[in-house]
């Protein structure tokens, strides 16, 4: 079976693009070829800065040969109808079979297709991927009418067997396959041959060219860790700006430098984003001091003095970066010192929040308030919430978040505590912005909680009000981030609250800020608002739950039967009800009692809707004609008397213990048992045995909506 080789080699493709176009190359050749009737043993997709490369493994020499029989109109149909069927089948009607039907004769096409090599099938899959490449963006160049991310200059394309190699013949606007490439843009030797993708790899490795990105990210990373060692120093990894270097070079060198002394007084965080952004550095700190004092850079060649060249003027620009990120951040401070950080946050009267809802210094009031009533609520103290919720914001006046954006919250922060606000209150400044991500970690210490909740819920319940909610794959406004991060903070420091009660304390001062910022003054609301908004945005936060449980391995008709009971908006009680209720349900007694309340609730409701009458009342032990009918009498009112002051006591495991003990009599009730006898009086008295298995089992959760 023969390997086949493919390079695409081109202008820079930008790092950002690389990693999802070696997968889609990989996707759609290999998708075309398996469709044209190939098969092959496996494949692996390589990207450089240059190159698009695609390795397939054990490919069938040729496709099977398909016979395929299609059955066509009737023989006396309409001309017009035989007509389509001969075009859809590309035969003429002297090929067509007729053959006796139950409908009378029909017309069969009998179509063969010989088997065809792989080179052919290649030359057309390759040449419909490189016409048709997703890339996010291309452009055209020159006279031709092919789009590519930067100019195509070559294609290897070449199949090897034992026999050796050979070129598959295809031209894509007016660039013919060939069996060479060629190495590294400066230290590279113009273009050679290749024979195999071993062949290929390993004089690419001559030519200057590591071809794995994972193998020149391994490289980087190791070279950066032990430079930085050697000079006492600690590399801040960062993985993202590990894989977009890797990116940018295909022979990475890493060079270290020391940052100058003038600049090393600046926040860790402002030096670090200033290198990341401007300049893909990598920042070394000193483990002592935490203090950011060296940089890597990774250039893409060799020199003859080791790069001191490459490092002096990449040392120039940064002075002058960093120059920059000097002059705001001393300027901010010296701001600070004349005035004062509520007075900063004060001018925030002149940055718009929303056209609707006014400035953001319009929302200090409205986090304030909601976040001192959940910090009261919570046992925390409410002026601590009051101080940081009217600084928390001020750096968004500063130049350096200007410059920085990413650094919002950080330098409120450093900012904070030079005006001498406590840590914890500083600290704020960057927590109530968290989590921005799923693997963020979420605030903990109750002054903090109850800002970032505030944050969030004020967030949701102004767009609420102003009907802009998430639709679809849309949501401009991150409100389903802003949900989830609520939700985390709630269960991971298990908050107890109703969140109905601030959901409506939010809807109510967002529609009081948007009756006075719109130009409409009719509010159009129902005479229950908030209640129907409320009721719809704490649905949001359920669905939200939902996927955050399901992630956490719950199944979404278990979170279902908990939402239906009782304190569903106490986030914390939903999900301690939801997670004993899907360990119960991972237990032999546990799915089998499911079945047994299905069984009786079954029963129990065909039977109200035939009688018309509902059996919830007066099932008496006295009537009980058997010993399996008694002993079910008795672990009913057992089980009663551990759920009840268990589910009082939030204790769900132990309700769920108690129920699982009903499981036994349960089962031995049905086999011994006929509910639908002819004494009326027994009747009755067993249909309100199975009402009370209903009631008992339902207080724990609704079991009606667990799927099976």
């Amino acid at each position: 079976m023969p390997d086949l080789l493919i390079e695409l080699f081109s202008e820079e493709i930008p790092a950002r693009m690389q990693a999802k176009a070696r997968e889609d190359l990989k996707r759609v050749v290999t998708d075309g070829l398996v469709e044209a009737g190939l098969n092959y043993a496996s494949a692996g997709a390589f990207s450089t800065p240059r190159r698009l490369t695609l390795t397939v493994e054990g490919l069938t020499a040729e496709s099977r040969p398909v016979r395929e029989e299609r059955k066509g109109p009737n023989t006396s149909a309409p001309p017009a109808a035989i007509e389509g069927f001969l075009r859809s089948t590309g035969l003429a009607l002297e090929q067509l079979e007729r053959r006796a039907d139950k409908k009378g004769e029909v017309f069969f096409a009998v179509i063969e297709k010989p088997g065809r090599r792989a080179q052919a099938i290649v030359a057309e899959v390759l040449e419909a991927a490189i016409r048709d490449f997703p890339w996010p963006k291309s452009m055209r160049w020159g006279s031709g009418s092919l789009r590519w991310v930067r100019p195509l200059h070559s294609i290897l394309c070449q199949m090897t067997t034992e026999a050796g190699a050979e070129v598959v013949p295809m031209s894509v606007d007016g660039i013919e396959a060939g069996n060479t490439t060629e190495g590294h843009r400066f230290m590279g030797a113009g273009r050679f041959a290749v024979h195999s993708f071993d062949d290929y790899r390993a004089k690419l490795l001559r030519a200057k060219v590591m071809l794995d990105s994972a193998e020149r990210e391994a490289h980087i990373l190791a070279d950066a860790q032990n430079a930085a060692f050697a000079a006492g120093l600690e590399l801040v990894e960062d993985k993202g700006l590990l894989t977009e270097v890797a990116g940018l070079v295909e022979w990475p060198v890493v060079l270290m430098g020391r940052i100058p002394d003038a600049f090393l007084d600046l926040p860790p965080e402002v030096l670090q984003t200033s290198m990341k952004e401007h300049q893909k550095f990598f920042s070394l700190k000193n483990p002592a001091t935490g203090r950011i004092e060296g940089f890597v850079t990774v250039a893409n060649r060799e020199t003859p003095d080791d790069g001191a060249t490459i490092l002096k003027g990449n040392l120039k620009v940064l002075s002058a970066r960093l120059s920059d990120a000097k002059f705001f951040w001393e300027n901010d401070i010296r701001t600070v010192d004349s005035d004062s950080l509520g007075a900063m946050t004060a001018m925030l009267a002149f940055v718009t929040y929303q056209n609707s809802l006014g400035s953001i210094w319009d929302r200090i009031p409205r986090l304030s308030s909601l976040s001192e009533q959940i910090v009261s609520d919570l046992g925390g103290e409410r002026k601590d919430a009051k101080e940081a919720c009217y600084i928390m914001k001020s750096d968004l006046r500063t130049q350096t978040v200007r410059e920085f954006p990413e650094l919002q919250g950080v330098i409120g922060r450093y900012l904070a505590l030079h005006e001498g606000h406590s840590a914890h209150i500083a600290d704020i400044c960057v927590s109530h912005y968290a989590p921005l991500g799923p693997s963020d970690a979420v605030p903990n210490e109750v002054t903090a909680i109850a800002v970032s909740l505030a944050e969030k819920l004020d967030t949701l319940t102004g767009f609420w009000v102003l009907n802009e909610k998430p639709t679809g794959s849309k949501d401009p406004y991150a409100l389903r981030r802003s949900a989830i991060g609520a939700i985390r903070i709630i269960v991971a420091n298990q908050v107890r609250l109703s969140l109905i009660q601030y959901i409506r304390q939010g809807l109510m001062m967002n529609e009081s800020a948007r009756q006075r910022w719109a130009l409409d003054a009719n509010p159009n609301r129902s005479e229950t608002f908030p209640e129907p908004e409320a009721k719809d945005l704490l649905a949001f936060f359920h669905d939200r739950l939902k996927v955050h449980l399901r992630d956490e391995g719950i199944r979404h008709d278990v979170i279902d039967a908990c939402l239906a009971m009782p304190g569903n908006d106490d986030l914390t009680l939903l999900v301690k009800r939801a997670e004993a209720l899907a360990a119960f349900l991972k237990t032999e007694d546990g799915e089998n009692l499911i079945q047994g309340f299905k069984r009786a609730n079954n029963i129990l409701s065909q039977a109200e809707a035939k009688d018309g009458v509902e059996y919830s009342f007066g099932a008496d032990v006295k009537f009980a004609e058997t010993d399996e009918e008694r002993a079910l009498f008795a672990a009913l009112d057992a089980a009663e008397a551990r759920i009840t002051p268990a589910m009082a006591s939030e204790d769900f495991g132990q309700a769920m213990a108690a129920m699982a003990s009903l499981r036994a009599p349960i089962d031995a009730f049905f086999e011994a048992v006929q509910i639908n006898t002819d004494n009326a009086i027994v009747r009755r008295n067993r249909l309100n045995l199975l009402s009370r298995i209903r009631q008992i089992c339902l207080s724990v959760a609704d079991l009606t909506r667990l799927d099976g």
